[in-house]
């Protein structure tokens, strides 16, 4: 698992490199998904990630709490036992901006990812997982007592 991990990590660092040294712009390296990230509902970032529908799915878990003390910080976890996972995405329905991070899977990775969020009120969560060129959605609500996103 730690080899995965480590997998992961140098990725991401690859990626940072090219970016600084300009093997490829931070104009392209940030902006790739931008309309995901720009998108406000559950159907609007789905169809900027390329999907048109998402199926409810019990194999998808969401590790959230039931209740946020601090909306600024809100750990969100997603795991999932389908075979051949290609994305996971997290949602929070009532921010700005709904998608909150988009993970991109290789077949080697554990089905799990881990985030913190930022949430300005009670909201739903919503885990988006393409498995095997599918769309996949679960969700669970999110009470928040104290705001984080401007509240």
């Amino acid at each position: 698992m730690n080899h995965k991990r480590r997998e992961a990590l140098r990725l991401t660092a690859v990626i940072g490199l090219m970016a600084a040294t300009g093997l490829i712009s931070q104009a392209e390296a940030a902006a790739w998904n931008k309309a995901a990230f720009e998108g406000k509902t559950l159907d609007e970032v789905l169809k900027a990630l390329g999907g048109s529908s998402a199926d409810k799915s019990g194999a998808i878990t969401i590790n959230a709490p039931d209740i946020a003390e601090n909306g600024a910080v809100v750990p969100v976890g997603v795991t999932t036992t389908m075979a051949k996972t290609q994305q996971i995405a997290i949602l929070v329905e009532k921010n700005p901006s709904a998608l909150a991070a988009q993970f991109i899977m290789t077949a080697d990775t554990e089905p799990f990812v881990a985030s913190r969020v930022k949430m300005g009120q009670t909201s739903n969560v919503h885990a988006l997982v393409k498995a095997d060129g599918k769309w996949f959605v679960s969700t669970k609500e999110v009470k928040v007592t104290l705001g984080g996103c401007g509240g």
